[in-house]
């Protein structure tokens, strides 16, 4: 009892610091990148191996630039999630615009099913509540261990209608809706756990260990897959753009789902690596690992 009433003081401080305005949230950002990477040095011997491994034809001050990057923008992350408790629905769509969002009517009059896959790149959770704002999102996620920011997590990301479902749930909610039309998004960059592991594929120069749900579901209700390219256009600013990988899946060749969507976000983070989650410890195991 005591614990839980510890962590719904932190969420009740949580939603006074969303209060604030931006401004004043990124000069908290400011500090918070200093004490994430110079004094508690906060996952860099993780940042700094899955760059190495990443891009071992870049210089080591090529890499040491982009690790700084990562490090500015992931103070400024955070902050942006914590205004997402407080923020106006009006609001996100001024921060977050969509390039192209006639894509969703266009998939849905031809009465297809949309799986949308998007990687730890950019504020994604900013770009899945400003769709949601307009469009039926369920938003597939792992479930945190605290049940307190769990419960408090999905509130947050359902505020403006999306539905939060659990991975494990995934199937079954699938199935429960088959007959209606659509737009479901997963992480396509999550780990799976070993025992799930079955397929590996070649992703920023290294084996890589990749889920097959999101290909298995999309040949289940035969859905258009889409990847959502989002681009950071100033600080608190950014445009997705919705970019059609695979229009039948259920026509598609054992993991050719799969590799589209992994190649894809290759490709993004690419273009500006700083905005991927670096310090995610996504290479658990090898391919020998697994038995």
């Amino acid at each position: 009892m005591i614990k839980k009433g510890l962590f719904r003081l932190g969420i009740f401080f949580l939603y006074l610091v969303s209060l604030l305005p931006f401004w004043l949230l990124y000069i908290f950002a400011n500090i918070l990148y200093v004490f994430l990477y110079y004094l508690t040095r906060y996952r860099r011997g993780v940042t700094q191996e899955n760059l190495r491994n990443a891009f071992p034809e870049k210089t080591q001050q090529e890499r040491n630039d982009i690790e700084k990057k990562y490090y500015k923008y992931l103070a400024d992350l955070i902050v942006e999630t914590v205004k997402m408790i407080t923020i106006s629905a009006a609001e996100m769509q001024k921060r977050v615009v969509p390039t192209n969002p006639e894509i969703i009517q266009h998939y849905f009059k031809q009465g297809k099913s949309i799986s949308a896959v998007a990687g730890h790149y950019c504020n994604w959770e900013w770009a899945g509540s400003e769709f949601s704002i307009s469009n039926p999102l369920f938003i597939i996620y792992k479930p945190l261990n605290n049940e307190v920011f769990d419960a408090f997590f999905k509130k947050v990301r359902s505020k403006f209608g999306g539905k939060p479902i659990a991975m494990r749930q995934t199937l079954r909610t699938m199935l429960q809706h088959k007959n209606e039309l659509t737009v479901t998004v997963f992480a396509g960059d999550q780990t799976p756990v070993r025992e799930d592991t079955t397929y590996f594929t070649d992703f920023l120069n290294q084996p890589t260990s990749v889920f097959l749900g999101i290909e298995k579901i999309a040949k289940m209700i035969d859905s258009v897959v889409i990847f959502y390219d989002m681009r950071r256009v100033k600080r608190g600013y950014y445009t997705y753009t919705i970019v059609p990988l695979v229009e039948n899946a259920k026509d598609t060749a054992q993991y050719e789902v799969t590799n589209a969507h992994v190649k894809y976000l290759e490709t993004m983070i690419n273009r500006e690596p700083q905005y991927w989650l670096w310090s995610h410890r996504r290479w658990k195991f090898k391919p020998e690992d697994i038995h």
